[in-house]
């Protein structure tokens, strides 16, 4: 009998996860069936939770490293072919940066007849640097350059504050011109209810 037991629970012990009322060779292929089904799918489980985690930091990563700052956009700002003219108009081949430039304008604007904008930049203003003009443009008025702002040494520091009128939504760029021939932008895409423009 001893040996019995011990043919009994080796069996047992080969299948597994084996019914331990069941002596028969089908009930002992369907356990370990089952254990490695089991185990397949616990296994393609943790992959996939290990490659979701993974993943997770990779894709957030260039939402943090480029956060959508407004007043701090790109080339990808949707420049039209009539602000490119008028550019090249002012500027020549003058390489136009963004950056420095302080711009703060409402991105949403119910009525266009009157839409606040300051300008500023956040250089040191020296004698020797210092902002000689500063342009401030809307891709789609009438007339793309509403007003350019002179300025000198003696001018110091301090922002530029005013009112636009705006016909619809669109970009709106300032640009700080430096004594030294540098160009600094920033851009806003501002979003008009009420056509200012009549």
């Amino acid at each position: 009998m001893s040996s019995g037991k011990t043919s009994r629970y080796a069996d047992r012990g080969d299948r597994g996860d084996g019914d331990a009322s069941g002596d028969g060779s089908a009930n002992g292929a369907m356990g370990g069936a089952t254990s490695v089904g089991r185990r397949g799918f616990l296994r393609a489980g943790v992959l996939a939770a290990a490659g979701l985690a993974l993943s997770r930091p990779l894709l957030a990563e260039p939402a943090m490293a480029a956060p959508r700052m407004a007043g701090n956009r790109g080339p990808d700002d949707e420049m039209i072919d009539a602000v490119r003219q008028l550019l090249k108009a002012k500027f020549g081949d003058r390489k136009i940066q963004y950056g420095h430039v302080q711009f703060d304008i409402p991105t949403d604007a119910p009525d266009g007849r009157a839409v606040p904008a300051i300008m500023d930049i956040d250089l040191p203003i020296t004698p020797d640097s210092y902002v000689s003009a500063y342009y401030l443009m809307v891709d789609h008025n009438p007339d793309i350059c509403l007003g350019t702002y002179h300025l000198t040494a003696a001018s110091g520091e301090g922002p530029i504050e005013t009112r636009i009128k705006m016909r619809r939504t669109s970009y709106v760029r300032a640009i700080a011109e430096m004594n030294t021939g540098e160009l600094w932008s920033a851009a806003v895409k501002v979003f008009v209810g009420l056509n200012g423009c009549g």
